[in-house]
């Protein structure tokens, strides 16, 4: 029954890691900074990259990255480095895992100023999601104002692989809009989850 499921054309697919990732955790709206900071670096690690190829590298990444804890990366050293670039389980591309590190020391920052990154991130749609009605692949954008914005700042404050079209990424897997098709069985149920949010 699950697999008969109308979905985003992107999620045709029998891979389990995309039928889940799809089905249970893209667009769904995240407040939890260990989560956020999670899609950031994975995010950035994508660029170039099928994102089946991080899925399926996740578990490996929460190992190296200690489950994902800023405070913990933002400390690491250059062993660190040199451990993280020897790890066959995760990308290993020096220019990210450097990235890696930088962001989770900026990501602090902006946790020391605004109280938490969630507070901070979605500050540039509003406070609640955008419900987009796609009713194809071609109709979603590679980037928006909002990740424009978003991107632009995220560099002012010195992080890395963050261009608007990672971003843009970032807040459709995070839940920041909601770009299931409308013909998807996620759509609806992202869109109450929206339309709650806004009365509140």
């Amino acid at each position: 029954m699950t697999a008969a499921r109308k979905r985003c054309a992107w999620a045709g697919t029998t891979d389990p890691f995309y039928l889940e990732y799809h089905d249970h955790e893209w667009g769904v709206p995240s407040r939890d900074d260990r989560h956020l900071f999670e899609m950031l670096i994975l995010e950035g690690a994508q660029a170039g990259l099928s994102w089946s190829t991080i899925l399926h590298k996740r578990a490996a990444y929460r190992k190296a990255y200690h489950g994902f804890d800023p405070k913990r990366v933002a400390r690491y050293t250059a062993t660190d480095q040199r451990r993280l670039l020897a790890d066959a389980g995760i990308v290993r591309n020096r220019l990210k895992v450097q990235a890696s590190i930088a962001n989770a020391r900026a990501f602090l920052e902006v946790q020391e100023e605004f109280g938490s990154f969630a507070k901070y991130a979605w500050s540039f749609v509003g406070g609640a999601p955008i419900v987009n009605a796609r009713r194809t692949m071609q109709d979603v954008p590679a980037r928006t104002p909002e990740s424009d914005a978003f991107s632009k700042d995220l560099k002012r404050r010195g992080f890395r692989f963050v261009g608007s079209t990672i971003m843009y990424a970032f807040m459709q897997a995070v839940g920041m809009v909601n770009d299931h098709a409308v013909d998807c069985f996620r759509y609806r149920a992202g869109a109450r989850t929206a339309k709650k949010r806004a009365r509140r």
